[in-house]
């Protein structure tokens, strides 16, 4: 089966880097699959899930908080704020991050630019909860390489 090399940045680190059967992740217009040999395309990404597989069909799963993604024929670089792989999130911390965010907007009268910030914030945590309670529902597989 063909694989293509995956990268995915953020500016303190390589996240991920390996070659792989397939990738899905959130852009402004909607959910995409990437396949090996998939038309060059650069597109912006919002905060999501991203689902690796490999050629065994096993998956990993990550959560961003928006960037962008370049795919060439056969590479993909995202690049990203932030970027954590499953088994890195700490699903009591996500839960507090959000709460504390959703309080704010309840009991503080704020302007649009912080709106805008906190809404973005308490998306990134549902994100991060969503992936890390997939990853332990599914006992999805561990041991990125990076």
């Amino acid at each position: 089966m063909k694989e293509i090399n995956l990268k995915i940045v953020t500016p303190e680190r390589i996240v991920f880097s390996e070659k792989i059967s397939q990738v899905s992740l959130s852009t402004t217009t909607g959910q995409i699959t990437i396949l090996p040999q998939h038309i060059p395309l650069v597109s912006q990404l919002t905060a999501g899930e991203i689902s690796v597989k490999y050629n065994g069909n096993e998956e990993d799963l990550m959560a961003i908080s928006g960037g962008f993604v370049e795919v060439l024929p056969d590479q993909v670089v995202v690049l990203v704020d932030t970027a954590e792989r499953a088994e890195e999130i700490d699903e009591q911390k996500a839960e507090q991050a959000r709460q504390r965010a959703e309080e704010i907007l309840k009991t503080k009268v704020v302007d649009a630019k912080e709106f805008a910030f906190l809404t973005a914030q308490i998306e990134k945590e549902l994100v991060r909860l969503k992936v890390a309670r997939k990853y332990k529902k599914r006992g999805i597989r561990t041991g990125l390489n990076s």
